[in-house]
């Protein structure tokens, strides 16, 4: 363990995947992935809490998106130095995502951004309705606060996906540093599009973006096609603001294909 503010859980040899959440969450809303990644041999996945978030200290300064993306930086240098690897970003997690991509270039294989953080406040692009089914017995028995952030990231609000919810949502939520997130929330968005500092990525990339994403919608998202050449991207129906542990099925089977696709040094 290096003295950087994040801390990791890791899984496995071989070449490095970082993966990195969303805000107000921790690395377990990530791990619905890790029976894909297990499954294929040769990469060893590192699952961040980022500063203020899980197992990580908040930053001794203010909290911002530059801040963490900087914090994210300093771990990548110290824990990998100059070694290919790919990333794998979720919501706030998929803007730090895209400015590694743009600070190490051809050092990073490629990204995988699910429901990547584009735009934030009244520039974003959402859905309208995005609840599609609601247990209402269910929702009346869970703790308020508890009850809307479900309501917020999920698309059906049944027992199934609360129990879900509560093991990879939850533990994250109630873990993070408050007042670090209410700073973040008020510098939410790097200065710049990190694509707009370099030249365009030659690796591949997959963006997963979901219909009923009530925080961070669609339609922004498919801009980022026309900076990444080799991009493919997916709109799922049925799944909120976590579609790896909503459909977590169908994500693990597109972030396999993606994992698969990489040029890895041996």
């Amino acid at each position: 363990m290096t003295d950087s503010a994040i801390r990791h859980t890791a899984f496995g040899d071989g070449t490095p995947l970082v993966l990195i959440h969303g805000y107000t969450v921790d690395h377990h809303v990530l791990l619905p992935l890790e029976p894909a990644l297990a499954a294929r041999p040769g990469w060893r996945r590192l699952y961040l809490d980022l500063p203020g978030h899980g197992a990580s200290p908040r930053l001794p300064g203010p909290t911002s998106a530059t801040a963490l993306a900087g914090a994210v930086f300093e771990w990548i240098d110290a824990e990998l130095g100059d070694r290919p690897f790919a990333v794998v970003g979720q919501s706030f997690g998929g803007q730090l995502a895209r400015a590694v991509t743009a600070r190490y270039g051809e050092q990073v294989l490629g990204s995988a951004l699910l429901v990547p953080v584009v735009c934030w406040g009244g520039d974003r692009t959402l859905p309208g309705e995005t609840v599609l089914e609601r247990d209402e017995e269910l929702l009346d028995r869970l703790p308020a606060a508890d009850r809307e952030l479900f309501g917020h990231v999920m698309a059906r609000l049944d027992k199934p996906r609360w129990e879900l919810f509560e093991r990879y949502v939850l533990p994250g939520w109630r873990a993070h540093d408050e007042a670090a997130a209410a700073e973040l929330e008020t510098d939410f968005l790097l200065p710049h599009w990190p694509e707009h500092q370099t030249p365009a990525h030659r690796g591949r990339h997959l963006l997963v973006t979901t219909r009923q994403d009530a925080l961070v919608g669609w339609r922004d998202q498919l801009a980022l096609l026309d900076l990444y050449p080799r991009m493919a991207a997916t709109v799922l129906d049925a799944a909120g603001h976590n579609p790896q542990v909503e459909c977590a099925e169908t994500v693990r089977g597109l972030v396999g294909h993606w994992l698969d696709g990489l040029a890895r040094p041996y």
